[in-house]
């Protein structure tokens, strides 16, 4: 029998701020705060919890693990929305017939925003 991922664990320095941000991302609610730690699970049921905790060092390198966000309607949209929580964007990238927005969380954390459905996205598309 496999393993199933039942947490994403993310390092920072301030656990309720990066809540708050990614609560407002993807539409999810605090679970449990402590002085160290931040829970947020997603209301649905349909998403992973998320766990901020607090770590000394700051971040330092490109994350070798990252998020990437479908949008509900466009890229573009989303970027904007994600602006204004908050999320600064580092760069457009187009590859292989498809484009996404590589954004960074507030505390530098990188995430790429997908094509939406008004982009020409389509659910039955591959991975991109």
């Amino acid at each position: 029998m496999a393993s199933l991922v039942e947490t994403l664990t993310i390092d920072c320095r301030d656990p309720a701020a990066q809540a708050a941000f990614w609560c407002g991302v993807l539409d999810y609610h605090v679970a449990a705060e402590t002085e160290d730690d931040c829970w947020i699970d997603d209301p649905a049921g349909r998403g992973w919890s998320m766990l901020f905790q607090v770590v000394p060092e700051g971040k330092s390198v490109k994350n070798r693990l990252h998020l990437d966000l479908r949008p509900p309607t466009s890229m573009e949209d989303e970027v904007v929305r994600l602006e204004e929580l908050g999320a600064t964007s580092v760069r457009l990238v187009a590859e292989g017939g498809s484009f996404w927005t590589i954004m960074e969380d507030p505390e530098g954390n990188e995430f790429c925003v997908l094509r939406g459905p008004n982009d020409g996205w389509e659910p039955d598309e591959a991975q991109t």
